[in-house]
């Protein structure tokens, strides 16, 4: 410290005979600096002046000796200091003075050349902390300095080297970069580089880091291209791949690869990377290295580079818009729906090649700096505007049209006591009230008690009774295994009853190949009693259906009762028929009954086969489906093992790459066999016995062409949503004609998100008949070998909106079935159709106890297609007739709820199921919840969409939670009618305690819920001042931290409650703005699994998801009673909101999805596949993220740089 205070004085003191004395401290300080970490440490301290005072010095002195022992001093603190006293030094000025320093020097003649090398491996340190050097350089001419001394001193390696590596760091300015193009700089890197040679390796590497960064530039990469440059790079790679035996310069090979990706971004660029046969080079060198672990860096980029170059196609399909046609009975007047129908014919699928006008751009180089890019996100989709957060409760419709939905709310009007408190008389299927068994509470995991398993079995007992008696009427004959000795009774009873009856449905004996899994609805006579013991209708080649009694006796026995297996055919009596006269139950043996009883304690009594052909006669489809599809017909019990989130190997999507490449290089290998085709009704079915089969010809089915690409794969494209020309993830589709031991991969190319959650350990869904037929039917993950990817697949910028032409994305899975010729179905999430949700209404209301449970079901309103969108109301019954009675009942506050808006969320549906249940249920909190709320329930907003198989949109083509703000009657009928009712209920004075929407996340884990807080949205903008002044009740937390400490799946960490420009015309919004419902929230359930809590590390299944549709009612119950004047005020732990708050910083990765901070970490293996150099934000980092722990120290990469690599 005292040297510094002498040096100091010096500088004060401007005497010229100091010189010798500066000389002479500045060496003394470079010795302690060398020889002590104490004093590197104390020159940087906090507090210090000792960079201030070398810097200072170093401005002010003349003495070359001095500066060199300055520059020295400067050196050894940063080396060892890192990026934090990088930034010091910057933060001080330290750039300014040092650029200054260079270009004083080199007006010397000739200049210093310790003086250049001690400036340039300073600046090469301290650069890449500098976000504006690249402006600074170029302001005061420095970077053609640094330049000019390379072209100069060409064998001079000590002095090139640090040189490069400044160079290097001026070429991160794009301007900087073309300035020194036209300077040369790309022909002088030519120079320096080339093929093999053992000597200079490290100039080289740095040669080769300077060229990737300068090619970056479209200016430099056209300049490269024109002179042959590609070509040159891909013989020096090869040179490099050959002689490099023992591996040790894998990172100037992965260098030159770095070149190649840089100039392969513009469109010239790719096309002489073609033209040299770049693709079968960089093919046949990375597979050789695949053996090594330590090459993987190559093997990636080369990856990277091959996708990129690889022709863009578009899809093969006659358009992209969806292959059904629904006319609408409004043109939008604006909007996609507006554009789709106003496109010129064939436009709507051209590849895009206008992706960078390659010969005509000349490039406007305006200087953008990234000021502290990194650290600072602005979040310009979260609403800033004070007033506009601010809920203003409007009616926005007269009152007098609003009067229209009073007939919704009978509950309220006066003749209550007259219409609704007397006893119905019974439909034809429903049960006395008193026998009617109890509707079990979905629950999960452990919860599931013996008590209800033994409930449970009771229920499932009793209905497996199939006789029709006047106490009991029919009750779903769920999987139930009749004794042997039964059967041949059984088989007369059935012929008795098809004489009695005129069945809804007959018995066809059929092979399971020939598609055991669907019936054919035509021909079907219709019946009220529809309750016919016969159900099993089977697809065969177009065979309409005819009454055919099941006379053949049954050997060996299905869960579904009576049935023949011969080899490998199977003849299905009925599939929920026959059981055993409810005298023989208790004799039953314990080795046939009860075990299968166990088996199936899971079975929900709100499923009924019989009825749900019923449900499917009313659906009205677009395409007219005739179809039923098996899984949906006879229903899903949750598997009795737990399902864990699949861990992803290693190298997956680099094998599957790999595999798509071979597709170019070895085209002749490819099969592309067009085995179904929706566009092509004439498309026949393969008769081979090796080739799958496929369908999807039933309601919610999506799945539009498949190709045989090799022996067993097959690229599958999914159906655009209806009136639109995107919106593809949601599949569902059959297969059948497959063999055993066989690996099959399907890929589905046409997926449209930029990454999903089959990235991180989900797997898709499949239904095995088969195993339905051996007492397994139920859903189960199945899949290896998944993941989800960048295709050569593009839509035109017409097509995309406007926007550059859109890449699309695979996932692609591997399965091996079991069973031979078995019909199997493939879902990207837990199907739940229209027809589902019909037949379990109808039960609910058929087996609910008026006397205890007010339920009533009417239609809101009529879909597009003219279906009937359910709304149901549910509440307790009044204890009496009693004027206290009535009042208290209807006094009760309101809760609505809907779910299903976005079709391909079934998860909605599932916890939906399990909030209805609950709320029929005979626990003792339901019938408090009841007698505490009055509910408001559409089950599903979308019929249309859900029926036809869409991802997101209802028939208009729009997604409908966009349409909350000004709904149109015409074509988004379930919206208007719904906002109705909620603006009925505000305009009495009845406002809704808690609105909530349920929907389905693709892209996050658990159960969260997003709300809506002026406080906590301006808490993350700029103008937090603001939300400090503002008082806001916090009322909205207490649910959403209620389930937290409650439900298993529920994560509060996920939860939100920042308010969108975006999602400003979403239901939660407008809810919470214009009906004025504080508590008004949607609830995402994950469609993969959980990282937390109970589940953590398992996949969600339906019984989570009806569990956590439960335990939203039991949340309900708590807020009810922590709200209640009775109660103690609520507890502080649910409102600490400025300590939670804050916590997390927010992040909208895309106007469609809130997130806070990333989705997911990303993979290390994981990398860009984009064509377009910009067809994603930052597609320069990604190939990065494979080799960044391998090679950060040796590339020598920065802080920043590494900081930026993991983020992108």
């Amino acid at each position: 410290m005292s040297l510094l205070s002498q040096l100091e004085k010096i500088n004060l003191g401007s005497v010229l005979g100091e010189a010798d004395n500066a000389r002479y401290v500045t060496s003394k300080i470079l010795h302690l600096v060398q020889s002590q970490e104490k004093t590197r440490k104390e020159m940087t301290s906090k507090g210090s002046t000792g960079i201030e005072v070398i810097l200072s010095t170093l401005e002010n002195t003349k003495d070359p000796q001095t500066m060199l022992n300055i520059l020295n001093i400067l050196i050894e603190v940063i080396s060892v200091g890192g990026g934090r006293k990088a930034n010091i030094l910057v933060a001080k000025g330290g750039t300014q003075i040092l650029l200054q320093l260079l270009l004083t020097a080199s007006k010397d003649s000739p200049p210093n050349e310790e003086l250049m090398v001690l400036l340039h491996t300073l600046l090469a340190k301290i650069g890449p902390k500098d976000k504006k050097i690249g402006m600074k350089a170029r302001i005061n001419g420095a970077h053609n300095i640094s330049l000019n001394l390379v072209k100069q001193n060409l064998q001079n390696h000590r002095l090139i080297l640090p040189c490069l590596q400044v160079l290097r760091v001026y070429s991160t300015s794009s301007v900087n970069a073309v300035s020194l193009g036209k300077n040369g700089v790309v022909e002088l890197m030519f120079k320096i580089i080339g093929p093999f040679s053992k000597k200079n390796t490290s100039l080289m590497k740095v040669a080769l880091d300077t060229l990737a960064a300068l090619l970056k530039s479209k200016t430099n990469a056209r300049r490269a291209v024109d002179r042959g440059y590609v070509q040159v790079l891909l013989t020096i790679y090869v040179d490099w791949h050959r002689h490099d035996s023992r591996h040790r310069y894998m990172l100037i090979r992965k260098g030159v690869l770095q070149c190649i990706k840089s100039v392969t971004n513009i469109k010239l660029g790719r096309k002489a990377f073609i033209d040299a046969n770049g693709m079968k080079i960089l093919y046949n060198t990375s597979q050789e290295c695949l053996a090594v672990r330590t090459l993987d860096p190559l093997v990636n980029t080369s990856s990277l580079i091959m996708r990129k170059c690889f022709p863009k196609n578009r899809l093969p399909l006659p358009t992209i818009k969806s292959a059904f046609h629904f006319q609408l009975p409004v043109i939008p007047a604006s909007g996609p729906v507006a554009q789709l129908y106003n496109l010129p014919p064939d436009v709507d699928d051209v590849v895009d090649e206008s992706d960078d006008n390659d010969d005509a751009e000349t490039e406007s180089e305006i200087e953008t700096e990234n000021d502290d890019k990194d650290q600072h996100f602005k979040n310009d989709d979260i609403e800033t505007d004070i007033n506009k957060l601010k809920p203003r409760q409007e009616l926005g419709r007269p009152l007098e049209e609003l009067k229209m939905y009073e007939r919704f709310f009978p509950e309220l009007s006066e003749k209550l006591q007259e219409c609704d408190l007397v006893s119905k008389e019974p439909k034809p299927f429903i049960p006395d009230a008193n026998l009617s068994g109890p509707i079990v509470v979905p629950t999960a995991g452990e919860e599931y008690s013996a008590e209800t398993k033994q409930s449970t079995k009771g229920v499932a007992l009793k209905e497996s009774n199939p006789v029709l008696t006047e106490e009991y009427n029919r009750r779903p004959a769920f999987l139930e295994l009749p004794k042997k000795d039964s059967v041949k009774d059984s088989s007369l009873h059935q012929q008795n009853d098809q004489r009695n009856l005129s069945p809804s449905c007959q018995c066809l004996n059929q092979e399971i190949v020939k598609g055991l899994d669907r019936m054919s609805l035509q021909s079907s006579a219709k019946n009220d009693q529809y309750y016919s013991t016969a159900c099993v209708i089977t697809k065969e080649s177009k065979t309409s259906l005819t009454t055919l009694a099941c006379s053949n006796p049954c050997e060996r026995v299905s869960p579904c009762g009576s049935s023949l297996f011969e080899g490998s055919s199977v003849h299905l009596g009925k599939l929920c028929c026959t059981g055993v006269d409810s005298e023989d139950e208790d004799s039953r043996s314990s080795s046939s009954g009860e075990q299968v009883m166990l088996e199936v304690s899971d079975v929900s009594p709100v499923h009924d086969c019989d009825l749900y052909i019923e449900m499917v006669k009313t659906t009205k489809s677009i395409p007219e489906y005739s179809e039923v599809a098996y899984p949906d017909y006879f229903g899903h019990i949750p598997p009795p093992f737990k399902e864990p989130i699949l861990e992803r190997l290693y190298g997956v999507q680099r094998t599957k790459i790999s595999q798509d490449i071979e597709r170019l290089i070895h085209q002749n290998d490819i099969i592309d066999r067009v085995v179904y085709d929706l566009d092509n009704l004439s498309c026949l079915v393969p008769e081979e016995a090796d080739v799958l089969k496929f369908n999807s010809k039933f309601e919610s089915g999506n799945l539009r062409k498949v190709i045989q690409i090799r022996k067993n794969e097959y690229d599958l494209i999914l159906n655009s949503d209806i009136n639109s020309n995107h919106y593809h993830q949601w599949f569902y589709f059959e297969v059948s004609g497959m063999k055993t031991g066989i690996g099959y991969r399907f890929n589905i190319i046409n997926c449209e998100k930029s990454n999903s959650q089959f990235n991180y350990g989900m797997q898709p869904l499949m239904y095995s008949v088969q195993e339905a037929l051996n007492s397994r039917p139920c859903w189960t993950r199945v899949g290896t070998d998944i993941c989800y990817y960048k295709n050569h697949f593009s839509r035109s910028s017409i097509a995309a909106g406007g926007q550059k032409g859109k890449s699309y994305y695979t996932i692609t899975f591997t399965v091996t079935f079991q069973h031979k010729d078995d019909v199997c179905y493939f879902a990207y999430h837990y199907p739940y159709t229209y027809s589902t949700l019909k037949m379990h209404l109808q039960k609910l209301e058929s087996m609910h106890n008026p006397q205890q449970i007010y339920f009533r079901q009417d239609v809101l309103c009529e879909t597009l297609a003219g279906n009937s969108c359910p709304l149901v109301t549910i509440t307790a019954m009044p204890e009496s007739n009693y004027y206290e009675h009535i009042c208290q009942f209807r006094n009760r506050p309101y809760v609505f709820l809907s779910a299903r808006v976005h079709p391909g969320e079934t998860n909605a549906s599932w916890v939906m199921k399990g909030t209805l249940e609950y709320l029929m249920s005979n626990n003792p909190s339901a019938q408090c919840l009841r007698e505490s709320y009055i509910f408001k329930i559409i089950p599903m907003l979308n019929p249309d969409g859900v029926i036809n198989g869409n991802h997101r949109c209802s028939l208009s083509g729009e997604d409908l939670n966009r349409q909350w703000q000004n709904p149109n009657p015409d074509l988004h009928p379930t919206i208007y009618h719904a906002k109705g009712l909620l603006q009925y209920l505000a305009a009495i004075k009845r406002l809704p305690l808690v609105y909530c929407d349920y929907h389905g996340h693709s892209r996050k884990k658990n159960v969260f819920m997003y709300g809506c807080s002026i406080k906590e949205t301006m808490w993350h903008t700029n103008v937090n001042a603001a939300a400090c002044d503002l008082m806001e009740d916090p009322c909205y937390r207490v649910l959403p931290k209620i389930l937290s400490q409650t439900a298993p799946a529920f994560c509060m960490g996920s939860c939100s409650f920042v308010v969108e420009k975006s999602k400003e015309s979403t239901a939660r919004v407008v809810v919470w703005r214009e009906i004025g419902v504080q508590r008004s929230y949607t609830m995402e359930s994950t469609l993969c699994g959980c990282d937390q809590g109970k589940y953590k590390g398992l996949q969600i299944g339906t019984r989570e998801l009806e569990e956590m549709g439960a335990k939203f009612c039991v949340g309900l119950l708590r807020l009810k009673r922590m709200s209640s004047p009775l109660e103690y005020s609520l507890p502080s732990s649910l409102l600490d909101i400025e300590n939670e708050l804050m916590e997390s910083s927010c992040k909208v990765t895309s106007p469609t999805t809130y997130v806070l901070d990333e989705d997911e970490p990303r993979f290390l293996e994981e990398v860009d596949y984009s064509a377009e150099s910009n067809d994603d934000q930052d597609t320069e980092l990604a190939d990065n993220v494979g080799d960044y722990e391998a090679t950060n120290q040796e590339d020598g990469l920065s802080d920043s740089d590494s900081t930026r690599i993991l983020l992108s």
